[in-house]
């Protein structure tokens, strides 16, 4: 990382402020020879996080446009090395001419996420807050920022680092108790284990239960609209997304295809999937679509089982419905309210899901379909914002920190000696590092000497 890289950190559309960023160790010379200040001191001479009015120059050296300064010298900045940035109009032309003065001053382009890359190598952020950056810049509900936000100021982060030192405690106390016989350190107790095992496994479990909701939170919920041919799936699917993404025709067997859509309901995000009809056909390329059908059936967090609520039910009807219900949540949505309805059957049903009645055409039940998904997906939990595991490389970390939890625990109870089970125990904060991006070794030696005073 010893050259010095630079982007353009506003989007590539015409709009009233654009921003250079730089990053390394010419940033701030780099930046002094493109931006001229007006108050005829050097950009250096005002200190750093300090913005500055001057002229942006171009290539040429010709001014290009009036614009602010601002300078930080490493390791107090984003990134940890020195960096500026100037703020000037957002004219992609003006951008894109200071970026062409920048590079004939050696710098070079950044690639993509270059900027975050460093922040983490440097160690300004770890895995999880530089994960949550690219989850803010995404999220599209208020929930969505308030637990990126959360998670980049380290609430996430947190939360596993006191199982981690939970776990360290054990660890350091044991090669304490082992590399240092002659300190005055208490001896190492199968209870203590016993005690620090049960805690961990706890919070581990506690933590793995967030993961469905912080990745519908941050990536959506996986929503399948089912139902028979002709039922109305891909009207709804236009109407909640605002737009024709999907084709409606009067005939039967129109979608051949899943096609996907997100559309915002209160404060969760949709993951939309229409659905080929649901039916018995001998058209090979619609029986295709009708497994792709049943292959999204498996994944998805919520189905929306359609049925056409003009025409009477049918057993095909009753039958999607009961194998839907067998799979995930499940709203059950009459469409065509706006034309006659055929009346509602008895069913029978062991348990009902909830039921609304649509319009396509007019909008009508489509703010209490609203109201039904949010009740799928309500927003307590308990946690702070921030604390929840958002995405599987997350979830893999921590379902891997508990199973050695449970090794350990299991070799315990079995009587082997502690040596052997906390090498369980050291395969558990290893998936913890991997989490946060933590280094078990110099964890556990600097915990040696912080809590039992080795070499005083």
């Amino acid at each position: 990382m010893s050259d010095t890289i630079a982007a353009i950190a506003t989007p590539a559309a015409p709009s009233a402020i654009g921003i250079l960023r730089l990053s390394g160790p010419e940033a701030i010379g780099a930046v002094s020879a493109v931006f001229r200040p007006l108050g005829g001191k050097a950009l250096t001479e005002y200190g750093d996080r300090r913005l500055v009015l001057g002229e942006l120059l171009g290539p040429e050296g010709e001014v290009i446009d009036h614009a602010l300064a601002t300078i930080s010298h490493g390791p107090h900045s984003y990134t940890g090395e020195d960096t500026a940035e100037v703020q000037c109009h957002g004219s992609p032309a003006v951008l894109s001419l200071g970026l062409e003065a920048l590079f004939a001053q050696g710098v070079r382009q950044a690639g993509p996420g270059e900027f975050t890359r460093r922040a983490f190598l440097n160690g300004r952020l770890d895995l999880t807050q530089a994960e949550a950056v690219a989850d803010l810049i995404d999220a599209e509900t208020p929930a969505a920022v308030r637990q990126a936000a959360g998670q980049l100021s380290g609430a996430l982060s947190r939360r596993v680092g006191a199982i981690y030192d939970g776990l360290t405690d054990l660890l350091a106390h044991f090669h304490a108790v082992l590399d240092y016989p002659d300190e005055d350190i208490d001896p190492f107790r199968a209870e203590t284990i016993q005690a620090g095992l049960t805690g961990a496994r706890q919070a581990l479990e506690e933590l793995l239960a967030t993961y469905r909701r912080g990745r519908y939170i941050a990536g959506g919920v996986p929503c399948v609209l089912a139902g028979r041919p002709n039922a109305g799936k891909s009207s709804l699917l236009n109407a909640l997304v605002g737009y024709d993404r999907a084709i409606v025709t009067d005939i039967p067997g129109t979608t051949r295809d899943t096609v996907e859509a997100r559309c915002r309901m209160g404060d969760v995000v949709l993951r939309l999937i229409d659905t080929a009809g649901i039916r018995d056909t001998d058209d090979a390329v619609e029986r295709i679509g009708v497994e792709r059908s049943k292959a999204a059936l498996e994944e998805a967090a919520l189905i929306l089982v359609l049925w056409d609520g003009s025409v009477p039910v049918t057993e095909e009807d009753v039958a999607l419905l009961e194998s839907a219900m067998d799979r995930a949540p499940v709203i059950l949505v009459r469409t065509k309210g706006d034309l006659p309805s055929a009346p509602m059957p008895v069913l029978g049903l062991e348990r009902m899901p909830p039921v609304v009645n649509v319009s396509a055409k007019t909008g009508m039940g489509l703010d209490k379909l609203g109201e039904l998904v949010a009740a799928q997906f309500p927003a307590g939990g308990g946690e702070a914002a921030g604390e929840l595991l958002t995405n599987a490389r997350q979830a893999q970390a921590a379902r891997r920190a508990l199973d050695s939890v449970d090794r350990a625990a299991a070799s315990l109870a079995a009587g082997v000696t502690p040596d052997a089970l906390l090498t369980d125990v050291e395969e558990a904060l290893s998936a913890l590092g991997e989490l946060t991006g933590a280094d078990i070794r110099e964890d556990i030696t600097a915990r040696i000497f912080e809590r039992f005073c080795v070499g005083k």
